[in-house]
């Protein structure tokens, strides 16, 4: 909220105006009220919810679409340079057919500083070709072609970091569903890779698109490299990401990427602890959280965010909040079953969000519908924890049949999939058939002790009992 107030109040009177103008045509007056609120007056958020006569919920999406209405303004209002460079690269022929040569170099010069300092080797390319043949019969030529062949590799060298980009996101949903060392030296492999190619030209961009795959490398794959003296500090990987951003604001691809780096930001605050820090961050990523999802897995796992913010709800006691929060969050989101880790993470957060609202018969109807509608047979571990969540459910529903249907089916994939690292799936089975025991006075104690037995383990992967609330109320849900 504090970004939200904080942009509001340096908009201009005349984009406020036009805002306000736009919320009140389009009959969303509630929002041009709230706008209002926040740019005139100094309220806490219980008085405004007072005067415009709405509960928590409601307030909660009045504020995430003004965010979303005056983001929207400012990007219409964004003067994009690379439409006005690429109006200007496609009129190079025209220049050239139509202006004595002299001009036509010029004009071509100063396109190529421009171009330049927006990183658009693409466009460059043309730039230098022309160069060279206006100045075929003169010293220059040799110059212009040295240039051209440099910005034809620089170019390549971008595609193939972007491709690397989205590559290693791939992988790193087949690695965090896993755990499998294998699928871990894969990623080291494409970090070092990436970071080669990077090094390869000094180029703001490249520089952004590494130091996305560096955080994330560096937060939760190999946390040593933290530790390394000779490595940039994260802290300083993000100030100067965001000086890039702000010294080429009107660059679109920044604008957008601008979200991942909150993101991240949120993530290495939140891996440090430092939750304080991490919650100025929270509400700018959490009004965003449907569209990170949806648009942004080429350049970051995404599904981690889910996992932060149950984290975080659990950690402030409000975990209860979920259920009906999603339902404005992820009103409009656009499920998509071909990114099977995602689409897993993403139902896993939806079923334990109806865990904490109690809402179990729900919460099971989700687990089972994504063992249902999906082949999880490239992902056996992610399947076991599914199942274990989705006995967790038909444990408290007291529904045995089920319940003993499911753990029979787990221990099967277990003997198929011989995994021995399965340790913390048989303590959990156990605190759920303990829970459906006979003996009522000893049932907490035992639990408890399993429980505790359990928070000794470190598990690998992606298991959703790393992200459940383990305490009295837990045990007294069981038993």
């Amino acid at each position: 909220m504090a970004k939200l107030k904080n942009i509001i109040k340096q908009l201009s009177a005349a984009d406020y105006q036009a805002i306000h103008d736009s919320l009140m045509h389009s009959n969303a007056e509630k929002s041009a009220h709230l706008l209002k609120f926040i740019r005139e007056r100094q309220m806490s958020d219980a008085k405004v919810m007072e005067e415009l006569d709405v509960n928590t919920n409601a307030y909660y999406t009045l504020r995430s679409r003004l965010n979303q209405k005056i983001e929207e303004y400012l990007l219409a209002q964004m003067e994009s340079p690379r439409t006005d460079l690429l109006k200007k690269v496609a009129n190079i022929n025209d220049v050239v057919f139509t202006k004595k040569r002299a001009i036509a170099s010029a004009t071509l010069k100063k396109l190529e500083k421009e171009l330049l300092d927006y990183d658009l080797a693409n466009e460059l390319t043309i730039v230098y070709k022309t160069l060279k043949k206006l100045h075929l019969n003169t010293p220059d030529n040799f110059a212009y072609s040295q240039q051209y062949n440099r910005h034809v590799a620089y170019m390549l060298a971008m595609d193939k970091a972007e491709d690397l980009v989205a590559e290693y996101f791939k992988k790193f949903g087949h690695y965090f569903m896993s755990g499998s060392e294998v699928e871990k030296f894969g990623l080291e492999m494409l970090y070092k890779e990436i970071s080669n190619v990077c090094n390869l030209y000094k180029s703001h961009r490249l520089y952004v698109y590494f130091s996305l795959v560096n955080i994330y490398h560096r937060l939760f794959v190999d946390t040593k490299e933290n530790d390394n003296v000779d490595e940039e500090p994260i802290e300083d990987i993000l100030l100067n990401v965001e000086k890039i951003f702000e010294d080429y604001n009107r660059d679109s691809i920044y604008f957008n990427l601008n979200i991942v780096f909150e993101f991240l930001k949120l993530e290495y605050y939140n891996f440090y602890k430092v939750y304080r820090k991490a919650e100025r961050y929270f509400d700018e990523v959490n009004f965003n959280a449907s569209l990170l999802l949806s648009n942004y897995n080429l350049y970051t796992f995404s599904p981690q965010f889910l996992l932060s913010k149950l984290d975080r709800n659990v950690r402030m006691e409000t975990e209860g909040d979920l259920y009906e929060e999603n339902k404005v969050l992820f009103g409009d989101y656009e499920v998509d079953m071909n990114d099977v880790p995602r689409h897993i993470i993403y139902i896993f957060y939806r079923s334990i969000s109806c865990f904490y609202s109690e809402k179990y018969d729900e919460a099971a109807r989700y687990l089972n519908n994504l063992l249902n509608d999906l082949s999880l047979k490239k992902y056996p571990q992610a399947q076991i924890e599914i199942k274990l969540l989705l006995a967790l459910q038909y444990c408290i529903l007291n529904d045995y049949d089920l319940f003993n249907q499911c753990v029979n089916s787990i221990q099967r994939s277990i003997r198929i999939s011989e995994k021995e690292t399965m340790e913390h799936v048989q303590i959990f089975i156990k605190i759920m058939k303990t829970a459906l025991g006979d003996n009522k006075k000893t049932k907490p104690g035992k639990i408890k002790s399993l429980i505790d037995k359990l928070r000794f383990l470190e598990i690998p992967h992606f298991s959703g009992i790393k992200h459940l609330r383990m305490d009295e109320r837990f045990i007294s849900k069981l038993v």
